[in-house]
């Protein structure tokens, strides 16, 4: 059975807060189980914690864009892109597992910016433990 797993991990700069970082990475992916030091934050869970940035790309717009990036980035079953932390904040570096599936429940293919089909988070996770494309 083949799962959906999300990775986060940022490095804590000097003239950064541990709990901003984590501020920040919690805003975007809540409900995400770190391991926090003064340098450096690892985060990962599973479908759950994408839920607020599948939201966030739908509000903000960017459905497109963010595909484009997850599409080319694919390697395996694997996507791998950064995400800023906030204006003054480094980047996060964002690893989610599930292939192309998650993708197109992230940031499905659209039409004049309009979703040509949305997929429900319990219909992902059924195709990715079938093995079933999405």
């Amino acid at each position: 059975m083949r799962t959906i797993e999300v990775t986060i991990c940022s490095f804590v700069r000097p003239t950064e807060r541990v709990e901003k970082v984590v501020s920040a990475i919690e805003n975007i992916f809540p409900g995400l189980i770190m391991d926090i030091r003064a340098d450096r934050i690892e985060a990962y869970n599973g479908p759950d914690s994408l839920k607020t940035l599948h939201e966030l790309l739908r509000r903000q717009e960017i459905l497109d864009t963010a595909r484009k990036v997850m599409l080319r980035t694919l390697v395996g079953n694997t996507t791998a892109f950064l995400l800023s932390k906030q204006a003054a904040l480094g980047s996060l570096h964002v690893q989610i597992s599930g292939g192309e599936r998650v993708i197109n429940w992230l940031a499905p293919e659209t039409v004049n910016g309009v979703p040509v089909r949305e997929i429900d988070l319990c219909e992902l996770g059924e195709a990715v433990q079938d093995g079933a494309d999405v």
